[in-house]
C-alpha cells in the first residue's frame, strides 16, 4: 500500500461525513490534487480537489471511500465497480454495512475497512472504530495512519460495531441533546436564551477537555466537583435517583444498536 499522503482517493458520496473527514485529511497534509468527489448533488469541494458528478469519469484509486447512504449501495455498486481495483482499498462509513456485503458488492478489491467515525473528524478529535477483511499487518497499519489525522482510531472485531456505532457515531447527537436541555434548563431559571447557550457549550468544552486529560474517570470527576450538602450534589441526587440517567442512557444506547443491527439485516438481504 503506498504511503498515506501519496496515495490517489476517490470518495463516493461526500455528505456531512464524509466532508468531516476530507476536511480532517487535508488539514493533516494530503494533497487535494490526490482527491476526487464522486457525488452528484455536491456544487462545491475544497480548492485543489476534482469534483464529478458520474463515477464512470473516475479510474480505481489506492483508496476507495464510500460515503453514500446505506441503502443505496446495493443499487449504486454495479456502476462503482470498476473504482474497487485489485490495488485499491474500500473503506465504508455506511451504518449497518456489514464486511461480508462490502466484500460481495466489491470483489475485486484488495481489502475492506468499516469505518465508524463522527463529525469530529474535522477537527481531529473523533474516535474512529475499525474492522477489516483481507488486510494483513502493513495495511491494517496503514489504514490505522490513514485515520491518525481525523482523531484516535482502534481496531475491534466487526461483532461490536453495532455497539460501537450507537456510542460513537450516534452519541454526538445524544450529547447535543443534553447540552440543549441545559442551555434550556439554564434559561427557564431566568438567563437569556443566547447567554444560556454559551454557557452550556464553554462549560461542556471545558468539561471534556478536562476528562480527557485527567488520570479520574468521569464518575469520580463528578465526585470532586460535588461537596458533601453542596448545590452539585443537590443536581446530581436528582440525576442519581433511581439510577434514572444511567437507564435513560442504556435505553438510548440499546435503541441504536438495535436499529444498526436491523441496517445490518437489511443491507445483507
Amino acid at each position: 500500500m503506498a504511503s498515506v499522503w501519496s496515495q490517489s482517493m476517490v470518495i463516493v458520496g461526500c455528505g456531512n461525513m464524509g466532508g468531516a473527514m476530507l476536511a480532517g485529511w487535508l488539514a493533516g497534509g494530503l494533497d487535494p490534487a490526490r482527491v476526487t468527489v464522486v457525488d452528484p448533488v455536491l456544487k462545491q469541494v475544497p480548492a485543489g480537489v476534482t469534483l464529478l458528478a458520474d463515477a464512470a469519469q473516475a479510474s480505481a484509486p489506492d483508496t476507495l471511500l464510500l460515503g453514500v447512504k446505506p441503502q443505496m449501495i446495493a443499487e449504486l455498486a454495479p456502476g462503482l465497480a470498476h473504482l474497487a481495483g485489485p490495488s485499491t482499498q474500500v473503506l465504508s462509513i455506511l451504518a449497518g454495512v456489514e464486511l461480508a456485503t462490502l466484500a460481495r458488492l466489491f470483489p475485486g478489491a484488495a481489502g475492506h475497512v468499516r469505518i465508524m467515525p463522527n463529525l469530529a473528524a474535522a477537527i481531529g478529535k473523533s474516535p474512529i472504530a475499525l474492522a477489516a477483511q483481507g488486510l494483513n499487518e502493513t495495511a491494517r497499519g496503514a489504514i490505522a495512519a490513514m485515520m491518525e489525522p481525523l482523531g484516535t482510531p482502534l481496531w475491534f472485531d466487526e461483532s461490536l460495531f453495532d455497539a460501537v456505532t450507537a456510542l460513537t457515531g450516534s452519541g454526538p447527537a445524544f450529547v447535543y441533546r443534553f447540552i440543549d436541555a441545559l442551555a434550556a434548563a439554564g434559561t427557564e431559571l431566568g438567563l437569556e436564551a443566547g447567554q444560556a447557550q454559551t454557557l452550556a457549550l464553554a462549560m461542556t468544552e471545558g468539561a471534556a477537555l478536562l476528562a480527557a486529560q485527567s488520570p479520574h474517570g468521569p464518575g469520580e470527576l463528578a465526585d470532586r466537583v460535588a461537596s458533601p450538602g453542596g448545590t452539585t450534589r443537590a443536581g446530581l441526587d436528582v440525576l442519581d435517583a433511581d439510577a434514572a440517567l444511567a437507564r435513560l442512557v442504556a435505553r438510548t444506547l440499546r435503541a441504536a444498536r438495535d436499529r444498526s443491527a436491523e441496517m445490518s439485516r437489511e443491507s445483507a438481504s
